[in-house]
């Protein structure tokens, strides 16, 4: 039976996110003077109905493509 796992990438601390300046520097313009610090991700969400365990096939599919290990981080959710 299929699983769905949701894969959340985002930029490490410390990296410039220059996506995240652009929305904020938008959000102020619009109005809203009181966000900070935004950040831009991407979610990556699939069915799993593969072999072995879908939360550590995540995190291999992660280490292997999704995810740029050295700027970015993740976080897996499975359903």
């Amino acid at each position: 039976m299929a699983v769905k796992v949701k894969v959340h990438v985002f930029l490490k601390p410390g990296v410039l996110d220059v996506q995240g300046k652009a929305v904020e520097g938008a959000l102020h313009g619009l109005g809203w003077a009181g966000v900070a610090n935004a950040r831009v991700g991407k979610l990556i969400e699939f069915d799993f109905d593969g072999e072995g365990d879908p939360a550590a096939e995540a995190k291999r599919m992660c280490e292997t493509l999704l995810a740029n290990t050295v700027i970015e981080s993740y976080r897996i959710e499975v359903a």
